[in-house]
């Protein structure tokens, strides 16, 4: 059985990566949420979360169907190998090798980049906060920056490898950047007509459908999470 630890969906940009690579991908697995608290030492969080991880922090992938103890996985991108490794019929990543080389390369760009977006414009699903995102538009050359390389990466692979996803058929770079979606239409960021049609294919997916259904179900206001907004 694989186990897969998360954060509450409407907050944690970094558990729905893998969660909706596993579900899209029909890979069964059991879904752990550890709610966000204070993230303190002694919080409920930590309580729950370093018993299994050794950094502390959600997404952790725990597979027990290896022979021995159990073997865990931490970060999106290691996780995410894993899985592709671990599965190859479910073909995770592109076949050919260069698209493969260049899925890899757009996944590890969002891991370490595209700051400006994700200070600005924190994942929170349930909310709608467009005068938040006008503000940081017009305010944060660095969040425009951020999201014309998302146009321009976006429009290069849809029109390379004629969607709907970026590489065709959904693969690791549509889950990665499935939480972007989250945060442009959230804060209804510009974007042209094309990339706003790839957007809506993403969240058309059933994986992502069902993420964005729990994130709603939770009605969990988490303070600290909430830059804009006092209450729900």
């Amino acid at each position: 059985m694989l186990k897969l630890y998360i954060g509450n969906k409407n907050y944690s940009s970094w558990s729905m990566r893998p969660w909706v690579l596993l579900t899209q991908a029909g890979i069964a697995f059991e879904e752990v949420m550890v709610r966000f608290d204070s993230f303190g030492p002694d919080s409920t969080f930590k309580k729950v979360i370093n018993p299994v991880s050794p950094v502390g922090k959600v997404p952790v992938l725990v597979d027990s169907r290896l022979a021995g103890d159990d073997l865990v996985v931490w970060d999106t991108l290691a996780i995410a190998e894993y899985l592709a490794e671990q599965f190859p019929d479910r073909q995770l990543w592109p076949a050919d090798v260069k698209a493969r080389a260049r899925a890899r390369s757009i996944c590890a760009e969002m891991h370490s980049g595209f700051a400006a977006l994700r200070s600005a414009c924190p994942m929170n699903i349930e909310a709608s906060l467009p005068d938040i995102g006008q503000l940081a538009w017009r305010d944060k050359p660095a969040v425009r920056a951020d999201v014309a390389r998302l146009v321009t990466l976006w429009g290069e692979l849809l029109a390379a490898h004629e969607g709907p996803m970026l590489f065709g058929n959904f693969s690791v770079a549509d889950a990665y950047f499935a939480p972007v979606v989250m945060r442009l239409k959230g804060y209804a960021l510009p974007v042209p007509d094309d990339i706003a049609a790839y957007m809506e294919r993403v969240c058309a997916l059933n994986s992502v459908r069902a993420w964005v259904e729990g994130a709603l179900a939770e009605h969990d206001f988490r303070d600290f999470e909430e830059p804009f907004r006092l209450s729900r």
